[in-house]
């Protein structure tokens, strides 16, 4: 039989009021509560939790939307977006194929390269959108999950705990910085972030923080810091290279690797265990990550071709992105030899080099010092716009300027044996020593003194000069005197600029390039053509100089090459050439003090050598003319044989009257009267000399044309020169168009 529990008595208040009966007063305050469901029992723990949550969530969404609110109406008071100095960026030299040559920093001191997304390892990307906005490529500049959750903290807390902040609003910081921690700091970056996702887009943002992004010091931007901390460009990092740029911008002074290693450290890891977490790789990937060591120096930044770099900068300041038509690589490994050569060949010596590509004028390397940072070897000095003497470096153009004018052959005998010149002028060959009767080639060849003396004197110093500053070159010669026969050893100033434009001259059928060193600049004003040698005679000293003797372990026959060396062992000279490219290579002192045993051939030449070897490639060959006249001496016209000094030059000797061509004048134009099917002949006539005389129409003798008066059949319209030498060796020469 079941015992059923009697009901509980009536309570205090209930005997008060009454069965049915509730008194106003009387009432507690657990008795209007609804009573408990007899079926659940009372509330659990997790209900009541729930409603407390639920509560919380009510008060975080009143929050965002308030905000919303307070975002809208504080928009519409700020002024508009102001860009102007955050794309203020560095100015950086590129090489022709894009690879940095050396950045400047900005006017304040900056470096801030200028760099986009596409320049950066993806996986760094992705590692930063993991740790600091995994959202980006979403939301529109705000995201609001980060800004409910900041919310609920502030809420739960009583502070700001996190901002919430997206990749967005922080390039609104770094756009328009400000020191205070405000809400207000807060709205205003949330209100930028929206303009600048609407008006660059995400990949405008993107690269935004990508180049104005701190990383302690003057260092801003990714690309920056990667060189600074790592040697090389963004685009190919490690895992633990990417993940402490990444970590570096939140607490950038006090996470240096350079100052602080152990915090970079715990920074870095702790973007790594985040990208493993999701998924940007694996949990092994970081755990190798974590293993290399942070960088515990920052790197300088590259610089190479610091003069050209410098002479680029200062002809076009505004301009941020220059590139240049240097080879990177080819210009590295030049400064590496030039570097290396001056060191083992004693102290405060320099060099310069310069690569020229023959078929454009475009300048491949400028190598202006031995280190442009080493004070001892004066490196801020740029060699290759220094004015030295070029020794016998200038030879080569007193043959092409004979064989241009029907002087002599490359197989005319020439004498090598003392001799005194006009001025009581008396040089002596290099080693002291005498050849004898030579051939202008060999004469050439091993750079003989007194045959190239001859020649000058033939030629005329002053025409010899002329015809050096008509091609471009800028002559300098002792103050108050006139072109004289030393000229012919050094005895004037040319930079080794100016030289080597004159050498690709002869690599390119006698005309000079005009140089060019950017390739993003705007087009040159065309210049008139200027001439160092016509073609035959350009082909002639390059064929001579290909057969020079090499200096030692080096190849014979690869290149046209001459040496020099100035007056007091000051300056070694080397220039050669091939179709592709001439070099021209400098060394010696800076400030123009003697070097004793400083000789080209044994100094310069080396170094050309190897920078045609580091260049790289076959050597090619350069075309013969057509008309060049490939023979023995004793198959040259009688003139041309042997050039006798002690031979009047002119007829005057004998008879008072100087060869002189009468017809046709110079620098006139012929009309030919040409017809289809008719052959034009022009009148040949000359004045004076001792017969025979021998015709030449561009270094090439006339055919039976042995007389003062003969013609020549011309193969078409254009310019020619015409040339009559006598059989005492004297000569004249003009220049005709014909039409």
């Amino acid at each position: 039989m079941s015992r059923r529990q009697p009901n509980p008595p009536p309570s205090a208040g209930e005997g008060a009021c009454g069965a049915g009966g509730r008194g106003a007063g009387a009432t507690s305050p657990e008795s209007v509560l609804p009573s408990p469901d007899p079926l659940r029992g009372p509330p659990s723990p997790a209900e009541g939790r729930g409603k407390r949550v639920g509560a919380v969530f009510a008060a975080v969404f009143t929050v965002v939307l308030l905000l919303a609110g307070a975002l809208w109406r504080y928009a519409a008071t700020l002024p508009p977006l102001d860009l102007t100095q955050a794309s203020l960026r560095s100015t950086v030299i590129l090489d022709r194929k894009g690879q940095l040559l050396r950045p400047f920093a900005t006017a304040d001191g900056r470096w801030r390269l200028p760099v986009t997304a596409d320049a950066i390892d993806p996986r760094t990307l992705a590692m930063l959108k993991a740790y600091e906005d995994r959202r980006f490529d979403h939301h529109p500049g705000i995201d609001p999950a980060a800004t409910a959750r900041a919310a609920w903290q502030w809420l739960a807390h009583g502070k700001i705990v996190s901002g919430g902040s997206t990749l967005s609003m922080q390039v609104a910081r770094l756009v328009e910085p400000r020191t205070e921690r405000s809400l207000l700091a807060k709205l205003r970056q949330m209100v930028r972030a929206v303009e600048l996702e609407r008006s660059l887009g995400k990949s405008g943002v993107l690269d935004l923080y990508l180049a104005l992004a701190p990383y302690g010091g003057p260092v801003e931007g990714m690309r920056a810091a990667s060189l600074a901390y790592f040697g090389r460009e963004p685009a190919r990092l490690s895992f633990a290279e990417s993940a402490l740029l990444v970590a570096l911008p939140q607490s950038p002074e006090a996470r240096r690797p350079d100052r602080f290693a152990a915090n970079a450290r715990r920074a870095r890891d702790r973007v790594l265990d985040i990208a493993a977490e999701r998924g940007v790789m694996t949990d092994a990937e970081a755990q190798a990550a974590k293993a290399e060591p942070v960088p515990a120096l920052r790197k300088p930044f590259p610089m190479l071709a610091a003069h050209a770099a410098e002479q680029a900068h200062a002809a076009d300041p505004e301009a941020r992105v220059q590139q240049l038509t240097l080879d990177a690589r080819l210009q590295a490994s030049l400064e590496a030899l030039a570097t290396e050569r001056t060191a083992a060949a004693g102290p405060a010596l320099s060099a310069a080099i310069l690569a020229i590509d023959n078929r454009t004028g475009a300048v491949l390397a400028h190598i202006g010092s031995a280190g442009y940072l080493d004070a001892a070897r004066a490196g801020a000095v740029d060699a290759t716009q220094a004015v030295r003497s070029p020794g016998s470096a200038l030879k080569p153009f007193i043959y092409a300027l004979a064989f241009e004018n029907g002087l002599a052959h490359p197989e005319t005998l020439l004498d090598d044996r003392p001799a005194r010149f006009a001025a009581n002028y008396a040089p002596e060959n290099f080693d002291m020593g005498y050849r004898g009767t030579v051939t202008a080639r060999v004469a050439l060849q091993q750079s003989l003194n007194l045959p190239a003396v001859e020649l000058l004197d033939a030629v005329g110093a002053a025409r010899f000069v002329a015809r050096l500053r008509g091609a471009g070159a800028t002559i300098l010669l002792p103050r108050d005197t006139a072109p004289g026969l030393p000229v012919a050893l050094g005895g004037l100033g040319i930079t080794l600029t100016d030289l080597a434009r004159l050498y690709a001259g002869l690599a390119r059928a006698g005309t000079v390039p005009v140089l060019t060193h950017r390739l993003d600049g705007p087009p040159a004003a065309p210049e008139p053509e200027r001439r160092v040698a016509d073609p035959v005679a350009a082909w002639y000293v390059a064929d001579t100089l290909r057969g020079a003797p090499p200096p030692e372990n080096a190849l014979p026959g690869r290149i046209s090459f001459k040496t020099g060396t100035s007056y007091g062992y000051r300056d070694a000279w080397a220039v050669g050439f091939d179709a592709r490219v001439t070099i021209a290579v400098w060394i010696g002192r800076p400030d123009g003090a003697s070097v004793p045993g400083l000789v080209g051939r044994s100094h310069a030449a080396p170094i050309l050598f190897d920078a045609f070897a580091r260049f790289g490639g076959e050597p090619e060959a350069l075309l013969r003319p057509r008309d060049a006249l490939v023979v023995s001496t004793a198959a040259l016209p009688p003139p041309l044989r042997h050039i006798r000094r002690d031979a009047p030059k002119t007829f005057a000797a004998t008879l008072g009257v100087p060869l002189k061509i009468a017809y046709p004048p110079d620098g006139a134009r012929v009309d030919l009267g040409l017809t289809e099917g008719a052959q034009a002949r022009l009148a040949l006539k000359a004045l004076g000399g001792q017969p025979p005389l021998t015709w030449m129409v561009d270094g090439l003798p006339v055919a039976e044309a042995m007389r003062r008066q003969s013609e020549w059949s011309p193969d078409g319209a254009g310019f020619a020169r015409i040339s009559v030498m006598d059989a005492a060796g004297a000569s004249d020469s003009v220049v005709v168009r014909l039409e």
